[in-house]
């Protein structure tokens, strides 16, 4: 979730820091220029890692009472890797699908489609459901295993309740599983306002004698699903939402994944019943 990059960038010290010792400068500097910045196909940047590695002599320019250093240094920056799991909770719920936040990063989107089967949308409450149903899948196999042709039942089924309904909840923690994540660069061109998009996700097997473009170490990865990039523009000049600069989509199809209060055991619930009771059940202090 978390890696460390190493990256090389020209630092302006200004003419007010000049007395004190210039990697205190440099770093000062450094603090209040990258953290919480998206850096294109690197990510968001959380800080700095100890020193910096290489500071070069300072150089003034015309004009300019400051210094220019050129330094080496390292970061610790928030990039999940692809097929990775990881923990959010519920900021917002549409027909589209979910909103999920970690509390530091916002921008992660569950599609409908990526929901956890059969799952559906209610408008009444504005909220995504899970609704599975154990004893017709159980029916299903036996009849299939008997030799037996399934009806179609889906007007009687209309009409009765869901007997295991899952609400998704706002502000409820989720496992979710990343799927591909996007850089957006906004720039202004002669044709306008331009927004270049930049995706890696999992892809299907590449045929032997094509290249595939992969991040990270080898060992992050599975060598049969490679990664792929791909880039598009799209014209904002008319436009008024700016997509944000670096965006997760997820997916909870899986099992394991959704709400985690879904996959607590009937031991832990017990567990869990106990220790609640022990601490009402505990006598009061005497003076």
């Amino acid at each position: 979730m978390f890696v460390l990059t190493t990256i090389a960038d020209t630092v302006r010290i200004p003419p007010t820091m000049l007395a004190q010792p210039t990697l205190t400068s440099v770093h000062s500097e450094m603090d209040k220029k990258y953290p919480n910045r998206v850096i294109m196909d690197v990510g968001l940047v959380v800080c700095r890692y100890g020193d910096a590695l290489q500071v070069g002599d300072g150089v003034c320019a015309a004009g300019d009472g400051g210094a220019h250093h050129e330094i080496i240094v390292r970061l610790i920056v928030f990039r999940p890797f692809v097929e990775e799991v990881c923990l959010g909770t519920i900021l917002k719920s549409s027909e589209e699908g979910l909103v999920v936040s970690m509390g530091f990063f916002d921008d992660i989107f569950i599609p409908a489609y990526w929901m956890l089967s059969p799952s559906r949308f209610e408008k009444e409450t504005g909220l995504w459901c899970w609704t599975p149903n154990y004893d017709e899948d159980a029916e299903e196999e036996e009849k299939v295993a008997d030799g037996v042709k399934i009806e179609d039942e889906n007007n009687e089924k209309e009409d009765e309740p869901d007997e295991n309904r899952f609400d998704m909840d706002i502000g409820s923690q989720i496992r979710f599983k990343v799927k591909s994540i996007n850089f957006t660069q906004v720039t202004n061109s002669a044709k306008g306002v331009q927004a270049t998009t930049t995706t890696t996700a999992h892809s299907i097997r590449t045929p032997s004698g094509e290249r595939a473009m992969s991040i990270g170490s080898a060992s992050d990865l599975d060598k049969s699903s490679s990664v792929r990039k791909r880039s598009t523009s799209v014209d904002l000049s008319d436009s008024e939402k700016v997509p944000a600069s670096m965006f997760i989509v997820a997916s909870i199809c899986e099992d394991g994944l959704g709400l985690t209060s879904w996959w607590v055991t009937a031991d832990e619930e017990e567990e869990e019943e106990e220790e609640e009771t022990d601490e009402l059940e505990e006598p009061e202090a005497t003076v």
